[in-house]
């Protein structure tokens, strides 16, 4: 299978907190759904939710760019699970759980730059 990712969906405990929240970049499509609503749309029971199920990653330009986004996210309500550090591949990142847990990992790659 090619992996051929347009949309994402995060299911949250509290929608407008949610809402509030995230502020997405041009092209990025983040859909933001009621976990029990998720649950019942692909028909599995809802669970208790898990962090480490998986991590979204906001890649940026410049090693100071995570200290300020990591900042930025917790300005509006996110909790630094682990602060950043430099990485044991070179890099630089760190980790925040958004408003409904889930897990972001702000990174930067020397070798992985963003395009713009």
């Amino acid at each position: 299978m090619k992996p051929r990712v347009t949309f994402i969906t995060l299911g949250v405990d509290d929608l407008p907190r949610a809402v509030a929240f995230f502020d997405m970049q041009p092209g990025l499509k983040l859909a933001l759904f009621p976990r029990q609503n998720l649950a019942h749309d692909a028909g599995v029971p809802p669970e208790p939710r898990s962090r480490p199920e998986f991590a979204l990653a906001h890649n940026v330009a410049a090693r100071e760019e995570v200290d300020a986004v990591i900042q930025q996210a917790v300005d509006a309500g996110a909790t630094i699970i682990k602060p950043p550090q430099e990485t044991f591949w070179g890099g630089y990142a760190g980790y925040f759980a958004d408003p409904g847990g889930h897990l972001w990992e702000v990174v930067w790659n020397p070798n992985l730059l963003p395009e713009d």
